[in-house]
């Protein structure tokens, strides 16, 4: 096959970056990858495309169409289902041709499975992708490649070929072996008696067993001569090589003689066919297929998920309407009850490209930056995104930084550690990048983190990159307009806080100044514990 791609368009060479290991547990994207299938293979390779992110926008629209096609076509998905299990036997047929010590005839029937695989597969791919109105350029082009096999004259005699072929060789169904017993009835040795055209099968073996038992007579046959004896491994001797299955091929070889000659006259007019090609496409459509079975259980359970539109990179924009974080989503999955899942609107422009967030202890801060960070790594991975709606230009890396292991401070301490991974970002990062702070500088005492994150934001104002930095410091999100006014910058810096109502958390975020106090006395109001509630609650108790 030449070099084609359901990942890239002809031509197009992979342009992205590959996620940190901090950003890969950040965003958790292993775990979503164990939720889209229980195969750890599957997990790696899905994984793998995640995490080199695209930043091109047309590969990020042609992959995203490819999904579309495929997510609205179940019925061409399971087809390809079917066929992933013929292409993984595929695959292992591949590892045993690179084997020079198998016989000829297993040689030649891998050869006769391989394009047997190459026929049903094209065949299948075929006659799918012609059924449906497919409107991929991806897959337009594969549906092109496979029909221009399909149609060629000489296809039409290798299908041939090879079904009667199978027909041959299938009727091979058991070996009837003989064994040679030494004077203490240990076996020696072993051979072929007769090649079958039936399987043996339990009834029948017992059925001999219980009339050989049954005989009065000692049930001893004299003169029977095996062909092509060979001697059994000797006890407790250990060998790399296997002379029973290595005598057993040599002699299944000679006695399928002219079965042999008519694969190998009928398959070397193949030689230049290898159905080896389709391997590469595995992944792939493991990729978009257990993606699309996902996606259709969330929409099942009423999930908002939408078709993302690609802007250029360079407007540095995201327009989003009902975002919400699909951790939150996969529970529904799990839970008989669906759990109440918060929208929120949001955007990046050029007024409101770096946000300073602000909010209560357990208010939503962490869950929605990371959210902000799935929506980006889902969206140019070509999936739907969790949302009602959402328009953004593509980010060339994601970095972030969330709270590290203790077991990674060990050697710096908790401080030093987040400022060495913060050096590491700005070393890294682009304008075109989007950065995701969860609770960075925390772990220090609050005038350390303010002085060393007041830097931060000014670094970031300079940068020009999308971001979000989340923080208990109040302060920092109040002194947004200081820092626009002070350092030149194409995005100002906004504050956005997580809601609140009536002394409740209510997870919606909104731009405004940051209400630390205001928040303080709406949750002393609902406990009782102002002052005057407490004056009043003692000079009660005194009387």
């Amino acid at each position: 096959m030449p070099d084609f791609s359901l990942l890239y368009p002809q031509g197009v060479k992979p342009s992205g970056k590959t996620l940190s290991d901090d950003t890969v547990n950040d965003l958790s994207i292993e775990m979503i990858c164990e939720k889209l299938t229980g195969e750890l293979f599957e997990q790696n390779i899905i994984k793998n495309i995640m995490i080199n992110i695209e930043k091109d926008p047309h590969v990020i629209s042609y992959r995203r169409d490819v999904f579309d096609d495929l997510y609205h076509f179940p019925d061409l998905r399971e087809r390809i289902k079917e066929l992933l299990e013929e292409l993984a036997y595929l695959k292992d047929l591949e590892k045993s041709a690179k084997d020079s010590s198998a016989s000829p005839i297993w040689q030649l029937i891998n050869r006769l499975h391989e394009l047997d695989i190459y026929v049903t597969c094209i065949s299948e791919i075929h006659k799918s992708l012609q059924e449906h109105d497919i409107q991929s350029e991806g897959l337009k082009q594969l549906r092109e490649f496979v029909g221009g096999i399909y149609n060629e004259s000489g296809f039409k005699y290798l299908h041939d070929d090879i079904k009667e072929l199978v027909g041959e060789v299938s009727q091979v169904k058991s070996l009837s072996l003989g064994v040679n017993l030494d004077n203490r009835l240990m076996p020696v040795e072993v051979g072929i008696l007769a090649i079958n055209d039936k399987q043996f099968t339990r009834p029948g073996l017992l059925n001999k067993f219980l009339d050989f038992s049954s005989n009065k007579n000692n049930g001893i046959h004299i003169g029977t001569d095996i062909r092509g004896m060979t001697k059994i491994h000797t006890v407790g001797k250990v060998t790399g090589d296997d002379p029973l299955m290595n005598n057993l091929s040599r002699v299944v070889t000679e006695m399928l003689g002219t079965t042999v000659k008519q694969l190998k006259s009928k398959l070397a007019k193949y030689t230049n066919v290898s159905g080896y090609g389709l391997i590469k496409m595995i992944p792939e459509f493991i990729f978009y297929i257990r993606w699309a079975d996902f996606i259709q259980q969330l929409m099942d359970k009423n999930v908002p998920l939408c078709k993302p539109e690609i802007l250029d990179n360079g407007s540095r924009e995201l327009h989003v309407k009902g975002l919400y974080n699909l951790k939150l989503a996969m529970r529904r999955l799990s839970n008989k009850k669906d759990e109440e899942i918060i929208l929120n609107d949001f955007e990046f422009t050029k007024e409101h490209g770096i946000y300073i967030m602000t909010g209560p202890n357990r208010g939503g801060k962490t869950t929605f930056t990371q959210a902000v960070g799935l929506l980006f790594l889902i969206a140019q991975a070509g999936i739907y995104v969790p949302a009602e709606s959402a328009s953004l230009a593509p980010a060339d890396c994601i970095y972030t930084h969330f709270p590290a292991d203790e077991n990674k401070t060990v050697d710096l301490g908790r401080l030093g550690e987040e400022s060495q991974r913060m050096s590491e970002i700005f070393t890294e990062a682009t304008n075109e990048s989007l950065l995701l702070f969860n609770e960075s500088l925390a772990t220090t005492s609050f005038a350390e983190g303010l002085y060393i994150a007041k830097d931060v934001v000014r670094a970031l104002r300079f940068l020009g990159a999308r971001t979000i930095f989340n923080t208990h410091m109040h302060e920092l999100a109040m002194s947004c307009g200081e820092v626009n006014t002070q350092i030149k910058g194409d995005l100002d810096i906004a504050s956005l806080i997580t809601g609140i109502h009536e002394g409740k958390r209510s997870y919606k975020i909104f731009i405004a100044p940051p209400e630390g106090v205001s928040y303080a006395q709406d949750i002393a109001k609902k406990y009782g514990v102002t002052f005057d509630q407490l004056s009043e609650r003692i000079s009660n108790h005194a009387q």
